[in-house]
């Protein structure tokens, strides 16, 4: 975006967009309507780019002003957010940041969220509620959690999902077990060892779309032993009754290990969630910072050749 572009423009830009006519933009601002008009010509000239059409019923904008226009609106609500999180931060007046989590989701992910977070507020609290995926949607919908870390897919819309995390998707086993010699796990082999699986009632969408993958690759399981955390899964796998899928970012104890599957890149997706009404001063801005840091992390993957890119499962088995 140009130099030439001040906050005071992108108050024009918007009013002018939003009333789609100078004179009532002008009112709403309380300058003069030519003052107005020249200060927004003037801007299109510098930039070389026509934000506005002007007709006889008002202005319309241009395609090439859309984007202006949604800058605009981006840069000031930012800016708001922001100033009133410092002020906020000043006083002494920003409430705990009450962040629920998945037991499936890692602890170091928290971890590292704790630090960031601590940098950005400093002596702001956070107070961290674990719970399943169910309990802890619904302490987001009604306002006792201000946002949570949980697997993908959240399938509700009255909350706003950040992916923040991807992860590819490996057989856990035991470091017996014969599959343990070999570097990958064939699509056949994982057809009948595959039986340890999240319980579905934690996280039943996540779980039917697992199974839709597995179909995908002709695999239809044999569902025997269901886990409500990570440890459970791991006792299960230790204790002999089949194989799981994890995260492969996952710590295994000592007599587990872990192989990726032959032929699929499927991942393991985690979201920062928070409802869209909530009134915690801090969480915009956090939530500004993970989208960018997402964008960023996203477009390096971007180099990755088609095969070798994940393909996304949305999940976290």
């Amino acid at each position: 975006m140009s130099d030439l572009i001040e906050f005071r423009h992108f108050k024009y830009i918007l009013a002018v967009a939003e009333t789609e006519n100078i004179t009532r933009a002008a009112d709403r601002l309380f300058v003069a309507q030519p003052s107005l008009s020249k200060q927004i010509k003037d801007l299109e000239d510098d930039i070389g780019i026509p934000i506005f059409l002007r007709n006889r019923e008002g202005v319309e904008t241009t395609p090439a002003g859309q984007i202006i226009v949604a800058y605009a609106q981006d840069a000031l609500l930012t800016r708001t957010e922001t100033l009133a999180m410092a002020r906020a931060v000043h006083r002494g007046e920003v409430p705990p940041l009450r962040l629920g989590f998945s037991p499936f989701i890692k602890s170091g992910l928290l971890q590292v969220f704790r630090e960031s977070y601590a940098r950005m507020f400093p002596e702001c609290e956070i107070q961290l509620a674990g719970g399943d995926q169910a309990n802890t949607l619904l302490r987001l919908e009604h306002g006792t959690l201000d946002a949570a870390f949980l697997p993908m897919p959240v399938d509700r819309t009255a909350l706003i999902v950040h992916e923040v995390s991807r992860e590819p998707l490996v057989v856990c086993m035991r470091t017996d077990n014969p599959l343990a010699r070999e570097s990958e796990v064939p699509l056949p082999v994982l057809a009948t060892k595959l039986k340890i699986f999240r319980d579905p009632e934690t996280h039943p969408s996540a779980h039917e779309r697992l199974i839709e993958m597995l179909s995908q690759v002709g695999i239809k399981p044999t569902v025997s032993c269901l886990a409500t955390t990570p440890a459970d899964i791991q006792l299960m796998v230790r204790g002999g009754y089949g194989v799981a899928l994890i995260d492969q970012s996952s710590v295994v104890e000592a007599d587990l290990t872990t192989r990726p599957i032959a032929g699929v890149r499927w991942t393991a997706d985690t979201a920062f969630v928070h409802n869209c009404e909530s009134s915690h001063p801090a969480l915009r801005v956090v939530a500004r910072v993970l989208q960018k840091m997402t964008k960023s992390r996203l477009h390096k993957k971007a180099n990755l050749s088609r095969k070798d890119m994940p393909l996304q499962l949305d999940l976290l088995a």
